[in-house]
């Protein structure tokens, strides 16, 4: 029951994130999220966490050691990844955070910034996609390309977990049919990205304002 109600608390954090993160990106419009569109958010959120977590979980309890590897090549990857961007844009150091912050405490802030954004991206797509060389520190464009190479390879990754956790497995699941736990894991994850789709697809508030839709940029 505690588990169940974390994962909703989880999913729902995730859902006002998104929301927020659209309201952001198009403060300019009045943004109107209908109820298709919370639907498709909070079961892409709840099938994407659920079953990352599920997987972790199963990976960690029969290799211990690597399950801490797998997070903290994760987290660093993607912790450095908006800092790599901005050194590749040669963009200035960005001043206008706070104009009471020293260089030293703005960093700071922006290395807080790129904590959260990597902790996020470490378990589902992170609502708002930090860039550095925005003033706003939040990329406003609609980058398809990101969005599709993450689910790509976090499916793959996802699977190599699940073969590590089978080939490894105990007895203590012995009494767990885990070809079937396999393949319902797989799927659930198809489920979340179904879901993800169909909101950018279809209940998107501001989906004409994209310069090409999902399907066409796939």
């Amino acid at each position: 029951v505690f588990m169940v109600l974390s994962l909703l608390s989880i999913v729902y954090g995730a859902l006002r994130c998104n929301i927020l993160a659209i309201k952001i990106k198009y403060d300019d419009y009045d943004v109107r999220v209908k109820p298709a569109a919370y639907l498709c958010i909070f079961m892409w959120r709840s099938f994407e966490i659920a079953t990352r977590v599920t997987v972790l979980v199963l990976f960690g309890s029969v290799l211990r050691i690597w399950v801490f590897l797998i997070v903290l090549l994760n987290f660093l990857g993607f912790f450095f990844y908006p800092w790599i961007l901005f050194w590749l844009s040669k963009s200035p150091f960005p001043e206008n955070i706070e104009k009471e912050l020293s260089r030293v405490g703005t960093t700071i802030v922006l290395c807080l910034l790129t904590f959260l954004y990597a902790g996020i991206n470490m378990f589902c797509w992170s609502a708002a996609q930090v860039e550095l060389s925005d003033p706003d520190l939040i990329s406003k464009s609609q980058n398809w390309y990101q969005m599709t190479v993450y689910y790509i390879v976090r499916l793959m990754e996802n699977a190599f977990l699940l073969l590590m956790w089978y080939i490894y497995r105990t007895d203590f699941y012995l009494y767990v049919c885990a070809p079937m736990l396999f393949l319902q894991l797989l799927i659930g994850y198809c489920m979340g990205i179904f879901f993800m789709l169909v909101f950018y697809q279809f209940c998107h508030p501001c989906k004409k304002l994209f310069s090409s839709s999902i399907t066409e940029a796939l």
